[in-house]
C-alpha cells in the first residue's frame, strides 16, 4: 500500500481506536483503504479491515486500541438510521434522547455527559470525517452515506484536540469515486414512516470527482396526546451533502465537504411513572385527567400545547493531504453552525402550569487541525500535530407561568400549611407589613411572569499532540503519546426574573410579626400581624424561634439572578493539561496480538449556562460583602472543574480464516466527573470526586459455514463512585452509579444465500440485552428506595430479510424491537410536582419494507 493511500484512509476518520476487533460485515480490501465498502458479500476474513484509530491507516488486527467498527452493510442490515440506534450494535455504547431532539447523551463504558445545557461539553467526542461536532444538536441527524463508524473506548485525548476523556465516535463517509455510481432507496413503515435516500458519485475530470446525497425522513408520532387530539413524537428531518475530491497531482489530494440538515418535529414525550399528591391538583385544574397516571408505556400523554423542535445544522470542511515522500502532511479546516429552537410543555400535564419554556441556541464553531505523519523504513515513526478550536454560543431562554399556575401555587401553599395559608392571604399580609396591603395583590404566580434569560460563551482552545512508535523487535512495538491542551472560556449571563413571590425574603425582619403569629397558632390575617408588630415583646410559647414560613421556600421557583460577570466573578475559566499514553503491542503469532496500555485524558471546565447557575460557595461571602447579593441567593456552580481520566488496559486480538475475537480488560476512572442532574425544579451541576469502572469487553465473529456469519459482543462493567460527597442526593461515595448495567450483550447473525445466476437472499437478526440497573442515582424528596426499585432492563430484537438481484435492485423487509420490549430510558422528578416521577419510555416496535437500487 502506498503512503498516499495510507494517508487518504487515515485522514478520512481522524477519530477511532480498537482493542476488540469488531469485524465489519463488509470490509474494504486491504490493498485499497479508500475503496467503497462492498454491498452485501459475506465477510472474507482474509481481507483486513482498515481503520484509522491512531490517525494512521492500520488493519483492525494491528491497531492496539479499543475500537468497534460498524460497516455500511451492518448499518443497512440492522436498519441503524442514526446514532441513537447504533447502541444496539455496540454494547459499550449507550445513547439516550432526552426532552428534545437537540438533547442526546452518549455514554461509553459508563462515562458520558453533555445534554440539556449548551455550556456542558460531552465527554464522548463525536467526529464526522475528522471534524469535531461539539454539541448533540450537531450530531443526531440521519446518518449520511457512511463507509464505517468507529467507536473508540477509553480516553483518547493524546490524539484528539478536544474532549475525548471517555471515548470517541468517529463516522467516516464514502468519498467521491472516479466511476459513475450511486443508489436510490425508499422505505415505508408503520406510523406512516417514509424514508427516502439518494446519492450519486462520478468524475468531473480525470483529476476531480464529486458526490451528492440527500435524505428525507418523515413519520407520524407513535404516541397520542389525548388533550390536544394529535400524535406526538413524530419524525420530520431532511438533509443534503455534497463533496468534491480534487487530485491535481499524485502527491496532492483535496477533499471539500458541505452539508445541511434540518429537523422540525415534536419530541419528546414523558410518561407518568409515579403519580404523586400534586396529580389531584393538576387534574382539578385541567377539568379531567392531566396525566396518564402510573402508566408510562401507554404512550398516551396530556399536554396543553405541542412541544416543537426546529434544528438547523450546516457547515463545510476542507481536507488537504500532501505526500512528501517518507512523510505526509494533513490539514483539516472546518466551520459549522447550529441553530436550535425548542419550545416545550415542561410540566408534562394538560394543566396550563408552564405557559412557555423555549430555548433559542446559536453555536458557531471553527476548527483547524494540522499534522505530519512519517512512513520511515526504520524502527521509529512519528506523528505530530496541532489543533485549534474557536466556538461562540448564544442562548436566549424563556420560561413563563401559565394561566393555571396561580391556582396551582395556591393549592401547594394551602397543602404545605395545612390550610392555614393561601396566596391571597400571603399577598395581603406581606404587603401590610411593608406598609401597603395592596402592594402584592394578584402578583404571586401571575400568568406571564417568569424568567427571560440571555447567555453567551466564547471558547478558545488549542493543543499540540504527537505519538512516537518504536519497533523494539519485529514483533514488539512501543508507542508513546502526549497532548498538551490549553482551554479558555469566557461567559456571560443576563437574566431577569419577574416571579414576584420568588423575590421575597421570607426571613426578612419586616415579616417577624407574621412568623410569630404562625408560631403562636393564632390568626394570621393582616390585622393580627399589625397587632403583633405593635407588641414586639409578646412572648411565644416554649420560646420557639423557628421560621414557620420556611416550608414555602421550595415554591420560590424562579428567584432573582445574579448576573455574571460581576466585580467578584470574572466569568472566565482557564485550563491547561498534559495528557499522555504508553502502549506495548506484541505479535504472539501472525494471527494473535496482545497489548497493554496506560493512558490519561482531559476535558476542560464546563460552564453552567442556565437559570440554575449560582456563585461558587467560595465566592458567596465576597458577593454578600460587596453588596451584590440578590434575594434568596444561594451558592451553587457557575462552572464545573475539568475532568481527568485514566485507564489501565490489556487486550488480545486474534484473526483467523474463519473467526476473530477481541478481549479487553480495563480499569478506567475519571477524577472530577461532571455530573448534571435534574432535581425537579432545576439542574445540579457538580464534580464527582472520582468515578471508576472495572470492565471486561469481548467481541467475536465466526463463519461456521460459507454464507453464515455469527457475532457476539459482551461488556461487563463494575462501576462505583470512589468519592462523590456533594451530589444532588447527598454523599454517594462507595455506591454504584446509576444507569450503568453490569452486563450488556449484542449478538446476531447474517446468512447470505446466492442462487444460480447471482441473486442473493440475505437474512439478518440481532439481539441487544442490558441487565437490570437502577436508572438514576436518586429522586429529590423521595426515599432512596424509590429510585433503587425503579430499574431498566433491555431486551430488544431486530431482524431484516433482503433479496438482492444482479441488476442492482434490492427489496427487503425489516423490524426493530420486534417483540415490542418496553423500558424506561430515563426517569426524573416531575417538574415542580413534588412526589411525582416522570420518565421517557422506549420506542415501540417499528417495521417496514425497503426498496433500493444501486448503479
Amino acid at each position: 500500500m502506498t503512503l498516499r493511500n495510507i494517508l487518504l484512509g487515515a485522514t478520512m476518520l481522524c477519530a477511532a481506536t480498537t482493542p476488540a476487533i469488531a469485524f465489519a460485515q463488509d470490509a474494504a480490501p486491504a490493498d485499497d483503504a479508500a475503496a467503497p465498502a462492498a454491498t452485501n458479500d459475506v465477510t472474507d476474513y482474509g481481507n483486513d479491515i482498515i481503520v484509522t484509530a491512531s490517525k494512521r491507516s492500520q488493519t483492525l488486527q494491528d491497531t492496539p486500541i479499543a475500537v468497534s467498527v460498524t460497516s455500511a452493510a451492518d448499518l443497512q442490515n440492522a436498519q441503524i438510521r442514526d446514532l441513537i440506534d447504533l447502541q444496539s450494535a455496540v454494547p459499550s455504547l449507550r445513547v439516550s434522547q432526552l426532552q428534545s431532539s437537540a438533547n442526546t447523551n452518549f455514554i461509553i463504558r459508563g462515562f458520558g455527559n453533555g445534554a440539556n445545557n449548551p455550556g456542558i461539553e460531552p465527554s464522548v467526542g463525536v467526529f464526522i470525517d475528522g471534524v469535531y461536532r461539539s454539541r448533540s444538536a450537531a450530531q443526531i441527524g440521519d446518518l449520511p452515506n457512511v463507509e464505517r463508524i468507529e467507536v473508540l473506548r477509553g480516553p483518547q485525548s493524546t490524539l484528539f484536540g478536544k474532549n475525548a476523556s471517555a471515548g470517541v465516535i468517529s463516522i467516516v463517509t464514502q468519498k467521491p469515486q472516479y466511476e459513475f455510481g450511486g443508489s436510490v432507496e425508499a422505505s415505508y413503515g408503520n406510523y406512516d414512516a417514509i424514508v427516502l435516500k439518494a446519492d450519486i458519485t462520478g468524475p468531473i475530470s480525470d483529476k476531480i470527482a464529486f458526490s451528492l446525497g440527500g435524505n428525507f425522513n418523515r413519520r407520524d408520532g407513535y404516541a397520542k396526546d389525548i388533550n390536544l387530539g394529535t400524535d406526538v413524537n413524530d419524525r420530520n428531518r431532511w438533509g443534503v451533502r455534497g463533496q468534491l475530491l480534487i487530485e491535481p497531482t499524485d502527491a496532492l489530494s483535496i477533499r471539500l465537504i458541505g452539508d445541511y440538515d434540518k429537523i422540525d418535529e415534536n419530541c419528546c414525550i414523558a410518561g407518568n411513572v409515579i403519580a404523586g399528591p400534586t396529580v389531584a391538583i393538576t387534574n382539578a385544574l385541567a377539568g379531567g385527567p392531566s396525566v396518564d397516571a402510573n402508566n408510562p408505556f401507554s404512550y398516551r400523554v396530556y399536554n396543553n400545547f405541542l412541544s416543537s423542535n426546529l434544528i438547523k445544522n450546516y457547515g463545510g470542511s476542507g481536507q488537504i493531504d500532501y505526500d512528501l515522500g517518507s512523510m505526509a502532511l494533513t490539514s483539516i479546516t472546518a466551520y459549522r453552525r447550529v441553530r436550535a429552537n425548542t419550545n416545550q410543555d415542561s410540566d408534562f400535564t394538560s394543566a396550563d402550569l408552564i405557559g412557555q419554556k423555549s430555548d433559542d441556541t446559536a453555536i458557531n464553531t471553527f476548527t483547524q487541525e494540522l499534522r505530519l505523519t512519517s512512513d520511515f523504513d526504520g524502527p521509529i515513526n512519528f506523528l505530530v500535530g496541532g489543533y485549534y478550536f474557536n466556538e461562540k454560543i448564544k442562548q436566549h431562554s424563556q420560561i413563563y407561568f401559565g394561566d393555571d399556575f396561580r391556582a396551582y401555587g395556591n393549592a401547594l401553599i394551602q397543602a404545605a400549611s395545612g390550610g392555614a395559608l393561601s396566596v391571597p392571604l400571603l399577598e395581603g399580609t406581606l404587603g401590610a407589613l411593608e406598609g401597603n396591603p395592596a402592594k402584592y395583590a394578584g402578583t404571586f404566580f401571575r400568568a406571564g411572569d417568569g424568567m427571560d434569560e440571555y447567555y453567551g460563551m466564547k471558547n478558545t482552545a488549542w493543543s499540540i499532540f504527537g505519538t512516537l512508535d518504536f519497533e523494539v523487535t519485529d514483533r514488539l512495538t512501543l508507542t508513546l503519546g502526549g497532548n498538551y491542551t490549553k482551554d479558555k472560556k469566557s461567559f456571560t449571563a443576563d437574566v431577569n426574573s419577574t416571579d414576584v413571590f420568588s423575590g421575597i425574603n421570607l426571613d426578612a425582619a419586616a415579616y417577624a410579626p407574621f412568623r410569630r403569629a404562625l408560631l403562636i397558632g393564632g390568626g394570621v390575617d393582616p390585622a393580627t400581624a399589625t397587632f403583633l408588630a405593635a407588641n414586639p415583646t409578646l412572648t411565644l410559647p416554649n420560646g420557639s424561634s423557628a421560621n414557620p414560613l420556611s416550608g414555602l421556600k421550595p415554591f420560590q421557583f424562579l428567584p432573582p439572578f445574579l448576573d455574571v460577570p460581576n466585580s467578584v466573578e470574572p466569568g472566565k475559566t482557564n485550563d491547561g493539561d498534559f495528557s499522555y499514553s504508553a502502549r506495548l503491542a506484541y505479535k504472539l503469532t501472525d494471527t494473535v496480538n496482545v497489548y497493554a496500555t496506560y493512558a490519561t485524558g482531559f476535558k476542560a471546565s464546563s460552564v453552567n449556562l442556565s437559570r440554575d447557575s449560582r456563585p461558587l460557595a467560595s465566592d458567596l461571602p465576597a458577593i454578600i460583602a460587596g453588596g451584590l447579593g440578590t434575594p434568596n441567593l444561594v451558592s451553587g456552580t457557575r462552572f464545573a472543574e475539568p475532568e481527568e481520566s485514566t485507564v489501565y488496559e490489556a487486550g488480545l486480538k486474534a484473526q483467523w480464516s474463519v473467526a476473530a475475537l477481541n478481549l479487553a480488560v480495563f480499569k478506567q476512572s475519571i477524577k472530577g466527573f461532571q455530573s448534571n442532574v435534574f432535581t425537579g425544579t432545576g439542574f445540579a451541576l457538580a464534580n464527582a470526586g472520582k468515578q471508576s469502572t472495572f470492565g471486561i469487553e469481548f467481541d467475536g465473529s465466526v463463519r461456521p459455514v460459507r454464507g453464515l456469519n455469527l457475532n457476539l459482543a459482551v461488556t461487563y462493567l463494575d462501576p462505583k463512585y470512589d468519592s462523590f460527597v456533594a451530589s444532588a442526593f447527598g454523599d454517594l461515595s462507595g455506591l454504584k452509579p446509576a444507569g450503568i448495567p453490569d452486563l450488556s450483550v449484542s449478538m446476531g447473525g447474517t446468512y447470505t444465500h446466492e442462487f444460480a445466476g447471482g441473486t442473493k437472499a440475505i437474512a439478518h437478526i440481532d439481539y441487544q440485552y442490558e441487565s437490570p440497573t437502577q436508572i438514576v442515582d436518586g429522586l429529590s424528596g423521595l426515599p432512596a428506595t424509590v429510585a433503587q426499585n425503579l430499574k431498566r432492563e433491555v431486551n430488544q430484537l431486530n431482524a431484516s430479510f433482503t433479496v438482492a438481484l444482479t441488476n442492482g435492485f434490492e427489496l427487503g423487509v425489516w423490524g426493530r424491537n420486534i417483540t415490542n420490549a418496553q423500558y424506561l430510558t430515563t426517569i426524573f422528578n416531575a417538574v415542580a410536582q413534588a412526589g411525582s416521577v416522570s420518565g421517557y419510555p422506549s420506542q415501540p416496535r417499528t417495521y417496514g419494507v425497503t426498496g433500493r437500487f444501486k448503479f
